[in-house]
C-alpha cells in the first residue's frame, strides 16, 4: 500500500502566535509544541524562518519574514498553475484551428 503522508496546513496567524509564544512569551520550543499539538519540528522551522536565520546569506529571501515567505510560496504555486493553464489553452486554439480548415 502506497499511501503518502501530507503535513498538515496551518495559516498564517497559528504560525505566528506559535513563534510569539517562543520569542516573546518565554515558552520553551518543546513546550510551545506541545501546547498545540504540533511538531517540534515545524516549530522551530517556524521560529528559524521568522528570525531571517534560515534564509541564504546574499539573497533577497534573506529580509523576508515567514508571513513574506508564504505569500510568495502561495503566488509561485499559483504563477505555475497559470502557465499550465496557458499552455493547455494554446493546445486547444491549434486543434480547433486545425479543425476548422
Amino acid at each position: 500500500m502506497n499511501t503518502k503522508f501530507k503535513r498538515p496546513k496551518f495559516t498564517t496567524e497559528f504560525k505566528q502566535g506559535a513563534v510569539k509564544r517562543v520569542t516573546e512569551q518565554g515558552y520553551t520550543r518543546q513546550a510551545a509544541a506541545d501546547s498545540l499539538g504540533i511538531s517540534l519540528r515545524a516549530i522551530t522551522r517556524w521560529v528559524k524562518a521568522e528570525s531571517g536565520s534560515q534564509a541564504r546569506p546574499g539573497t533577497k529571501q534573506e529580509s523576508l519574514n515567514l508571513s513574506e515567505r508564504n505569500e510568495l510560496e502561495m503566488l509561485r504555486k499559483e504563477n505555475t498553475k497559470l502557465l499550465m493553464e496557458k499552455e493547455i489553452l494554446k493546445k486547444a486554439a491549434i486543434f480547433f484551428a486545425k479543425e476548422s480548415e
